[in-house]
């Protein structure tokens, strides 16, 4: 059994070593949520073990070093930095994390370099909506789909879980949140190696051996000593290109002329057709407009066909100047690719180097066969019936034109269109040429009822004889010649003076009925008729030759008339 005095001494020691121990342990100054330097001791499965100058080692486990390469070189005796939760936990362990300190560390370096868009390395750990998950530094970052490289890429497998230089291009202190951009360093690079490149051309240089990298419908882009260049569909050629892919393949060396660097975009301009002289330079010495030339056809559009003078210049025959009897042809009906033909030049613009070209005016016009033809009858085949017109087309000649219902019979009704079928042939006479259309006119083969004005020599004002034709709720048909091809129509107002006697229930059809002609234009084929103007006029006629004193004596129109009577009977009888 030990003495007391060896208990003492124990005692004693033991306290010291405590004393010695807390004193170490205060001057070390431990702070929580502070980044601490700490010394790996011991690397387990699933943990490893670090000395932090604490009372004892920490923890931490291996998931939180699987980011990155770190954990291959991870070995005992290694200092990392790690983050100080808190000094002791209720079990009296101390809580420390390489994650967050990593974290902490990342996003204050992340601060700095956004500042100054420093290249950082990352690695794609996962896709979300919209773009990818970058853990750069430790710190979980968003990278855009469209950021992931400079075109846009289907599969991006190689990319995953390596690393890959990035670029800092947002961060939201509040939420903590950080974008990434892996499109920038790689246009940064570009465009380093591009102006670098861009020192060795200039602008009017020729390139022998630029290479075809893509073609697309404005355009082909090429390679000229690593730099890519556009050739523009309109720089292809003087003439006309319709498709670059029809002119050029792809990895075809082409020979160009350099006419435009953008300093600012590093953008080079190049072209073919700048190594050649303009055709169009001096194209009105060489073509005269209303002169005829020969062509071939090289592409048929929808508004016309397009002509190839010469090498390098084309014209374009429009629609409207491909036939003399349809304005509207299709293109394809007339003309076909490769065809050669004759034309005449329309006009020449210069300035737009566009040239108008005309078909139909190396053809026979039939226009000026027929334009001696007015008021002559003719032969029409019925093409089409509409709800106010004929469509026909003039035998012979291959001309159309039109007869309009108001033109079929002077009675101007639109149910004589029903008269007609398509394909009937029909007598007309041609009463209108203008403007390459020609008016039908059926009635004109007739003898207008109008003339019956001019044969009698009747004029506004004239008292006529009418038969009534037909009574209406309105007013009166009435019949002006003998052939009843003229009926007017007298308004109920216009029947009598007295307007007792205006209605029309009073008359009855065959009763002749005088009505004087109160307007007249044979132009515009206008006829108003009036019995109570008639009348009125009657009374005045009678008042002149017999009453010119009896109204002043207070005599009564009855009156006069009576006297009128009494003095025709007088007479007689003295007679």
């Amino acid at each position: 059994m030990a003495t007391e005095q060896e208990l003492n001494k124990s005692n004693s020691l033991h306290k010291e070593f405590q004393t010695l121990l807390d004193k170490d342990f205060k001057d070390r100054k431990l702070k929580e949520n502070e980044i601490i330097k700490a010394t790996v001791t011991e690397i387990t499965k699933n943990f490893v073990v670090v000395d932090c100058k604490a009372k004892m080692e920490g923890m931490i486990p291996v998931e939180e070093f699987k980011n990155d390469d770190e954990f291959q070189k991870l070995k005992v005796g290694s200092q990392i930095d790690v983050y100080l939760e808190r000094i002791e936990s209720f079990k009296g362990e101390i809580i420390i994390s390489r994650d967050k300190a990593r974290k902490m560390k990342a996003w204050k370096k992340m601060e700095k370099v956004f500042e100054t868009q420093e290249e950082m390395t990352g690695y794609i750990t996962g896709k979300v909506k919209g773009g990818f998950i970058a853990t750069v530094e430790g710190l979980p970052c968003f990278m855009p789909s469209s950021q992931i490289d400079v075109r846009p890429l289907k599969k991006i497998d190689h990319l995953m879980n390596t690393p890959v230089k990035v670029i800092a291009t947002r961060i939201d202190k509040n939420r903590g949140n950080v974008c990434v951009s892996r499109r920038a360093v790689l246009e940064k690079s570009k465009n380093a190696e591009i102006t670098e490149a861009l020192k060795n051309i200039k602008e009017g240089d020729v390139v022998e051996n630029a290479i075809v990298k893509a073609t697309t419908d404005w355009g082909i882009f090429l390679d000229i000593n690593g730099i890519d260049a556009l050739l523009h569909v309109s720089d292809l050629s003087h003439g006309r290109v319709k498709k670059p892919s029809d002119l050029v393949t792809i990895g075809q060396k082409l020979k160009v002329k350099i006419i435009k660097i953008d300093e600012k975009t590093n953008r080079v301009s190049a072209s073919v057709k700048a190594l050649t002289e303009d055709p169009y330079a001096n194209i009105d010495k060489k073509y005269k407009v209303g002169e005829i030339y020969e062509g071939e056809v090289t592409k048929i559009m929808d508004y016309g066909c397009f002509v190839k003078i010469e090498e390098g210049i084309e014209g374009l025959i429009h629609n409207s100047e491909l036939d003399w009897t349809n304005r509207n042809i299709k293109p394809s009906k007339v003309l076909s690719v490769s065809q050669k033909i004759k034309f005449k030049i329309v006009n020449i613009d210069k300035e737009t180097k566009r040239i108008s070209l005309s078909y139909k005016a190396v053809l026979e016009n039939p226009w000026d066969k027929i334009k001696n033809m007015i008021g002559k009858e003719v032969k029409v085949k019925v093409n089409n019936i509409t709800d106010k017109a004929i469509f026909g087309e003039l035998a012979d000649y291959g001309l159309s034109g039109m007869l309009h219902y108001k033109e079929i019979s002077y009675n101007e009704n639109v149910d004589n269109l029903k008269k007609f079928k398509k394909n009937d042939l029909i007598n007309v006479k041609i009463i209108e040429i203008k403007d390459d259309k020609i008016r039908f006119s059926k009635r004109a083969l007739d003898k207008d009822p109008l003339d019956f004005f001019k044969d009698n020599n009747k004029k506004v004002g004239d008292i006529i004889t009418t038969r009534i034709h037909e009574v209406l709720k309105t007013g009166v048909k009435v019949a002006i010649d003998k052939d009843k091809k003229l009926i007017v129509t007298i308004r109920k107002a216009d029947l009598a003076k007295d307007s007792a006697d205006a209605r029309p229930e009073v008359f009855s059809p065959g009763n002749a009925l005088d009505a004087k002609i109160v307007d007249l234009d044979l132009k515009l084929r206008k006829i108003k008729l009036s019995v109570k103007a008639a009348q009125i006029d009657e009374e005045k006629t009678l008042i002149q030759k017999f009453g010119e004193n009896a109204t002043k004596s207070g005599a009564t129109l009855a009156g006069i008339f009576k006297q009128a009577m009494g003095k025709g009977k007088k007479g007689k009888k003295d007679k």
